[in-house]
């Protein structure tokens, strides 16, 4: 079967075919060249970094790594089955999930760099080079992706997003304008014209499928930038207020509820009453088309829209907010809600003093999976629900994560996830569901797993929420991802504890019941300075870097920002998670089985020790069993004595030897560290996981 030229092939023959005979000060971190790239080709720099041949490195990470291994009968531009074999039983399209390693990539960071060295990052360097992240560049992170065991790149915002009312040096990539174009920042100069933005797009999932990595993209169905693009056509698909009056638009106050009271009926029912909300409901405006059609008709031709609209109408679309009562938030300045009801929402509608009003947002017309007005903007929903299908047609892409998806109604849920599975029936599914209570809603909903709240139980060991978490996810219906951090949340390497801390929630999660291991960008090299302070985030939380480090108080959601890539301990991760390969490889079946698995104990009440069991029946009609045990005291040794009675009692093994498979404190050995059958005895270091075969 002849199969088309791949866009990767495209971009490899247009970075061979360059003319360019310039010498390049360009340098790279060490750490991208895990395809060994060819020693006469390379320059050691200081500060552990490789100066390079920008063409010929990113050319040869194609050439070398990634095209050998694709196979002349696979077409790598469509999502793919890995050769997967599917339980007959239990099984949802997009389950995969369960089985995967997700890296979170934001791609302007994670694959930004300082490459000629002049001490900050450049949107165009000396050599008329972006230092952001494109998709070209992220391909030389692929090897190192693959060597920690990494099988699924999930991607924050990639759709072009908006700059006004933005958010540090860059914006917001959650502020989208126009779903079906890319960020054009992600282009990559490199290639020129040979190549467009969505064929350097389409190269990198190709690249992805053939090392057998699927990708996962971030939607924004609930919310879109103040200028959206969609303006232009659709003006009633937002929400307006007065352009003169935009300095006094803040979120109402209801005076007689506490601090984030959840909009329920009988709070909006008091918050209906408050004269603030009054005050905030009167502010907006009838849209500019439905004020003047025909001076409307004229101004949308104009160049700068927003502009236009301001001086012609006095209209400014209304920023977003949180929709929890007394959020102390303030307004989302660059986003806004659609106006998913053309009606007010049928609930509530006793509580307004008049339903002849302008539509406007509160909190009851954010939260549109509880309160539904009677005419669903129909129009705007099929847009939304071809959002993912237009990804999956033109670039082939395995699932998606729903940003505020628990903010959308039911019907028009199911509408974005059955247009998706109808193209894919394996397409992945994951809910932006922070509660595990809520996890069989989500999964009635269609949805194959949880985000959960690890990044805020993991890192709290010294009350116990890391063995709450961990030993109690194993009762979830979806799995939950197994994570101490996300681009939201604090970085583990600067929670209490710092890289010893982050080394041992990072193998442990490896691991983890029902959980599907996380790593966010930055993580793999101890990076202490958060994406955003969005979630969880302490007073000190910007102040993380030394005030010398030139990325002092940025924020990589939105600013100019790279990873601390030179760590001097860099490879310690990535060497790490690679060791674990083989050991999660071998009792693969066994670690998405619930019923293999056991949680351990201490005899005595050890709020630091967490360890876990997972047993496989070998030919011999007796049960290998895995132990996974953690010290949760980054501080201090101890000596642990564990009960495996009950575990002894459920298998066949009786073995009173065994293997010390993988420490994060010492090599390999023989292990037979028993008091009697029933009782493991065991040293653990600060901080230290030790595997354990038998």
């Amino acid at each position: 079967m002849h199969m088309a030229t791949l866009k990767l092939e495209k971009l490899l023959q247009a970075l061979q075919q360059t003319t360019d005979t310039t010498i390049y000060n360009y340098t790279v971190p060490d750490v991208w060249n895990c395809f060994d790239y060819n020693p006469d080709k390379l320059i050691e720099a200081p500060h552990n970094e490789l100066m390079v041949d920008p063409y010929d490195f990113y050319a040869s990470v194609i050439a070398d790594y990634i095209l050998p291994n694709k196979e002349d009968d696979k077409d790598y531009t469509n999502a793919i089955s890995f050769g997967l074999k599917r339980p007959k039983r239990n099984y949802s399209g997009g389950d995969w999930i369960k089985e995967s390693v997700v890296y979170s990539t934001m791609i302007r960071t994670s694959a930004a760099w300082d490459h000629d060295r002049s001490g900050k990052l450049d949107l165009y360097n000396i050599y008329h080079m972006p230092e952001t992240g494109t998709f070209v560049k992220m391909l030389a992170l692929l090897p190192l992706l693959q060597k920690m065991g990494v099988n699924v790149v999930y991607m924050l915002p990639i759709s072009k997003f908006s700059l006004k009312d933005k958010k540090g040096d860059l914006g917001s990539p959650y502020g989208v304008s126009n779903f079906d174009k890319l960020d054009p920042n992600l282009k990559d100069p490199l290639v020129g014209d040979a190549l467009t933005l969505e064929e350097e797009f389409q190269a990198f999932v190709e690249a992805c499928h053939i090392l057998d990595m699927r990708v996962m993209i971030d939607i924004i169905p609930r919310t879109n930038s103040v200028d959206s693009e969609l303006i232009r056509e659709h003006p009633e698909w937002f929400y307006w207020i007065k352009a003169s009056e935009y300095d006094q638009y803040k979120v109402p106050h209801v005076p007689e509820l506490g601090e984030t009271a959840i909009p329920d009926v009988e709070n909006l029912e008091i918050a209906y009453q408050s004269p603030d909300v009054l005050r905030h409901i009167n502010m907006f405006q009838y849209n500019p088309k439905a004020q003047d059609e025909s001076l409307w008709n004229k101004v949308k031709k104009s160049k700068n829209l927003a502009k236009a609209i301001e001086q012609h109408f006095d209209l400014r679309v209304a920023p977003a907010f949180s929709d929890y009562i007394n959020d102390p938030q303030p307004p989302w300045t660059d986003v806004t809600f659609f106006r998913l009801f053309l009606d007010i929402p049928t609930e509530t509608r006793p509580f307004v003093d008049t339903t002849d009003r302008p539509p406007y947002i509160l909190f009851d017309t954010i939260k549109a999976n509880m309160y539904f007005g009677d005419q669903p903007n129909m129009e705007l929903w099929q847009k939304l629900a071809d959002i993912v299908p237009s990804y999956q047609r033109r670039f082939g892409i395995d699932g998606a994560r729903i940003d505020m998806g628990h903010a959308l109604p039911k019907p028009l849920l199911d509408m974005i996830i059955n247009k998706a599975r109808d193209i894919d029936p394996d397409f992945c599914f994951i809910a932006e569901e922070l509660q595990p209570k809520l996890a069989q809603k989500a999964k009635d909903n269609g949805y194959n797993m949880i985000i959960g709240n690890g990044f805020v139980m993991e890192p709290r060991v010294w009350e116990g929420k890391l063995q709450e978490f961990m030993y109690d996810s194993i009762e979830l219906p979806l799995p939950t991802f197994a994570c101490g951090e996300t681009h939201d949340t604090p970085r583990l390497a600067a929670r209490d504890g710092g890289e010893s801390l982050a080394k041992l929630l990072t193998v442990l999660n490896m691991f983890m019941p029902n959980g599907v291991p996380f790593i966010n960008s930055g993580q793999e090299v101890y990076e202490t300075q958060p994406m955003n302070t969005g979630l969880d985030a302490r007073p000190n939380e910007l102040y993380m870097l030394d005030p010398s480090d030139p990325y002092y108080k940025k924020l990589a959601l939105f600013d100019l920002y790279q990873f601390h890539y030179t760590n001097p301990r860099r490879w310690e991760l990535p060497n790490i998670l690679e060791a674990l390969k083989p050991i999660r490889k071998k009792f693969k079946k066994q670690l998405l089985d619930k019923h293999s698995f056991m949680p351990l104990y201490a005899h005595y009440d050890n709020q630091n020790f967490i360890g876990f069991s997972y047993f496989k029946t070998t030919k011999s009609n007796k049960e290998n069993m895995l132990f996974v045990l953690g010290n949760a005291d980054t501080w201090h040794e101890h000596y642990i004595r564990i009960d495996i009675r009950l575990l002894r009692h459920t298998t066949n093994n009786h073995e009173m030897t065994g293997k010390l498979l993988f420490s994060t404190h010492e090599a390999p050995r023989p292990f037979t560290q028993f008091i009697d059958n029933n009782t493991l005895d065991i040293h653990l270091g600060p901080g230290e996981v030790k595997i354990v075969e038998l």
